[in-house]
C-alpha cells in the first residue's frame, strides 16, 4: 500500500519488548484472516448495537470540532469512517498494524491510512486535537505502552477516547458471559469461518480492564479529568480524559 495523502510515512509493526497483554502476531494474523467479513460480523453479533456506539462517540467528538483526529487500531475503518462523515473540516487518519484491514477501510473510503504500530505510533509528540481507539487497545501487546502512545501524540487540551467492550454486572452478567463463550464463536466461525479468532475474543474481553480500572489506567497514562460512559448495561463503555495543558 502505498504512502496517502500528507507526508505522514508508513511502517510495518515492531513488537514491543515490554511486558505484553496480548500475542502481537497472533493478533495480526486473526485479524487478516477475517478482514474480508469482519464489519459484517461485527454488525450481526452485535445486533446493530456497535453502530449506535459509534454514532456516540461520533456526537461527542464533533463537539469538540477537533481539526485533526487520529484513529488508533482502525481496523476497518468504523469508527474512523463515522469521524470522517461528522467532522468534515477536519483530517482523520487511521492507522492499524494489519495492512489488510485497513485495505477494506480505504475501499469504504476513509481517505487517510498509515500502517502502523500503535505501540510505536510515527507521529511527533502533541499532533492531534483528538485520539481515539475503538476495540483496538484491548488487543495491543501492551495496554499501558499503548495508552502512553495515544497521550504523547496529543495535543495539550486534546481528547484521548477509548470505546471497547467490558462487563456487565448483575443479572446481565451470567447470560452475557454464555453468550461471549458458548454463542458467539459459534455464530462467528459461520459468518467467518474463522471461529478460533472470536474465540480469543471472549476472553480478550474477560482480561481487559473495565469500569474504575480502566480511568486508572488513564490516570497511570498521565490524562486528566477521566470518565466512562457505560452503554447498553455495561457491555461497551466509552472512556475519555484530556491531555495535561503542560502536555504528557
Amino acid at each position: 500500500m502505498g504512502q496517502e495523502q500528507g507526508k505522514l510515512p508508513e511502517i510495518m509493526v515492531s513488537k514491543s519488548d515490554s511486558e505484553g497483554s496480548q500475542d502481537p502476531e497472533y493478533v495480526r494474523t486473526a485479524f487478516a484472516r477475517i478482514a474480508d467479513r469482519y464489519t459484517m460480523a461485527n454488525h450481526i453479533l452485535s445486533g446493530g448495537t456497535d453502530i449506535l456506539w459509534r454514532r456516540k462517540v461520533g456526537r461527542l467528538v464533533q463537539e469538540r470540532a477537533p481539526g485533526l483526529i487520529l484513529d488508533v487500531a482502525t481496523g476497518t475503518g468504523d469508527l474512523a469512517l463515522e469521524l470522517q462523515r461528522r467532522c468534515p473540516g477536519a483530517k482523520v487518519l487511521g492507522t492499524d498494524f494489519c495492512e489488510e484491514m485497513l485495505d477494506h477501510a480505504r475501499d469504504r473510503g476513509l481517505r487517510d491510512r498509515v500502517v502502523a504500530d500503535a505501540l510505536e505510533l510515527p507521529f511527533d509528540d502533541e499532533s492531534f486535537d483528538v485520539v481515539t481507539a475503538a476495540f483496538g487497545l484491548r488487543n495491543m501487546e501492551d495496554w499501558s505502552a499503548g495508552m502512553r502512545e495515544m497521550v504523547r501524540v496529543g495535543r495539550p487540551g486534546g481528547l484521548v477516547l477509548v470505546l471497547d467492550f467490558s462487563l456487565p454486572r448483575g443479572l446481565l452478567r451470567r447470560p452475557y458471559s454464555i453468550y461471549l463463550n458458548k454463542v458467539l464463536p459459534r455464530i462467528a466461525g459461520l459468518i467467518t469461518g474463522q471461529r478460533d479468532a472470536y474465540e480469543y475474543l471472549a476472553g480478550s474481553i474477560e482480561r481487559f480492564p473495565s469500569g474504575k480500572d480502566m480511568l486508572e489506567l488513564f490516570e497511570k497514562a498521565g490524562l486528566i479529568e477521566p470518565s466512562w460512559i457505560p452503554l447498553t448495561g455495561g457491555i461497551a463503555s466509552i472512556y475519555t480524559g484530556q491531555v495535561p495543558a503542560g502536555g504528557s
